[in-house]
C-alpha cells in the first residue's frame, strides 16, 4: 500500500505540472489584449499600460511567463490578478461557497442515484425501471447551459419556490436549486451504473449461496449486494468531481453565486490569465487528491482489492 501511495503521489506531481502547463498555454494563446479587456471601453494611458505590462510580464515570451508563475506557486504565492487582488484572498472567499454547493450536489446526486438505481436493478423491466431509464435519457440530453436558466425561470421566477440568486453567505435553501441543477450533470450516469452493478451482482454465485443458507432477501441485498455494487459508484463519484467543477462555472454564473466557477467565468471573459491559472491549479490539486482517496477506499469496500 505504501509503495502504491508513493507512486500515485509522483504521478500526481507530473499531472499537476502538465495540467497547469496546458492551461497556461491556452490562456497565453487566447490573450489578445488583456489590459484593454480588463478596463473595457474606458481609455487607458500609455504609462498605465506600460506599468501593467511590466508588472505582469506581458511583454515576455510564454516560457518566461510560465516560469515566473511556477516560481511563485512553488513558494505559496498564487500571484495577483489583473484587478490587483491577491488570488489567494479570492480563493479564500470563493472556495467555501463552491464547497458547499458541490457537497450538496454530490449528496443529492448520490442519494437519488443509489436509491433509484438499486430499485431499478432489483426490478429490471418494471414500470419504475423503464421510467427511470427514460428520465435519465432526458437528463443526459439536457445541457446545463439550458437547464440552469430554465430551472431558474420556472422554479425561481414563475413559481417562486426557490430564491432566484444566492449570495456569499447563501444557506441550504438558497443553494438547493443550483445544487440540484449541478447534480443533474452526474446523477443520470451514477444511476445507470448503480442499476447495472446491482443487476450484475444479483446474478453472482455468492448471492445464490447466501440464499441457500437461508438469509432473507433484504439481508442479501442490503449487506452483500449493495456493498459490492457501490464500488464502481464511489469511483464514479470521485471522477464526477471534475464534471461538477466545470458545471459550476455555468451554474454559479446563472445563479450569481460568487464561487470558484463565477470567478473563473469572469477571468476567462476578461482574459485574466493569472486568475484563471491560479484557480484551475487549485482545482487540479483537489481533483487529484479526491481521486486518490477514492482509490484507497477500494480496499475498505472490498477486502479482495489490494494495491502492490
Amino acid at each position: 500500500m505504501f509503495r502504491y501511495i508513493v507512486r500515485r503521489l509522483l504521478q500526481m506531481v507530473l499531472t499537476f505540472f502538465g495540467a497547469t502547463f496546458v492551461v497556461y498555454a491556452l490562456m497565453f494563446a487566447a490573450q489578445d489584449d488583456p489590459i484593454q479587456a480588463l478596463v473595457g471601453e474606458r481609455p487607458i494611458t500609455p504609462s498605465q499600460r506600460t506599468a501593467l505590462t511590466e508588472r505582469f510580464h506581458l511583454d515576455d515570451n510564454f516560457f518566461a511567463q510560465y516560469w515566473y508563475y511556477m516560481k511563485g506557486l512553488l513558494t505559496g504565492d498564487f500571484g495577483t490578478s489583473l484587478t490587483n487582488r491577491k488570488i489567494a484572498d479570492m480563493l479564500a472567499d470563493a472556495w467555501p461557497v463552491t464547497l458547499r454547493l458541490s457537497l450538496l450536489a454530490i449528496v443529492i446526486a448520490a442519494t437519488i442515484a443509489i436509491l433509484a438505481g438499486v430499485v431499478s436493478g432489483i426490478r429490471r423491466g418494471s414500470i419504475f425501471d423503464n421510467a427511470t431509464l427514460a428520465i435519465t435519457l432526458v437528463v443526459l440530453a439536457m445541457p446545463i447551459v439550458v437547464l440552469a436558466p430554465l430551472a431558474q425561470l420556472v422554479f425561481g421566477i414563475k413559481l417562486g419556490w426557490f430564491p432566484v440568486t444566492a449570495g456569499q453567505d447563501a444557506g441550504l435553501w438558497q443553494l438547493l436549486l443550483p445544487a440540484t441543477v449541478l447534480a443533474s450533470l452526474v446523477v443520470a450516469t451514477e444511476l445507470r451504473v448503480t442499476r447495472a452493478s446491482v443487476a450484475e451482482n444479483l446474478r453472482a454465485d455468492y448471492v445464490r449461496t447466501a440464499k441457500a443458507k437461508g438469509l432473507t432477501r433484504a439481508r442479501v441485498i442490503g449487506v452483500h449486494v449493495l456493498r459490492n455494487s457501490l464500488i464502481p459508484v464511489i469511483t464514479l463519484i470521485g471522477v464526477d468531481l471534475g464534471a461538477l467543477m466545470s458545471g459550476a462555472i455555468v451554474t454559479e454564473k446563472v445563479f450569481n453565486i460568487p464561487g470558484v466557477g463565477f470567478n473563473l467565468f469572469r477571468g476567462i471573459r476578461t482574459e485574466d490569465g493569472p486568475l484563471v491559472v491560479g484557480f484551475v491549479s487549485v482545482l487540479v490539486i483537489v481533483f487529484l487528491v479526491v481521486n486518490l482517496i477514492v482509490d484507497l477506499l477500494y480496499a475498505v469496500l472490498d477486502p479482495r482489492i489490494r494495491y502492490e
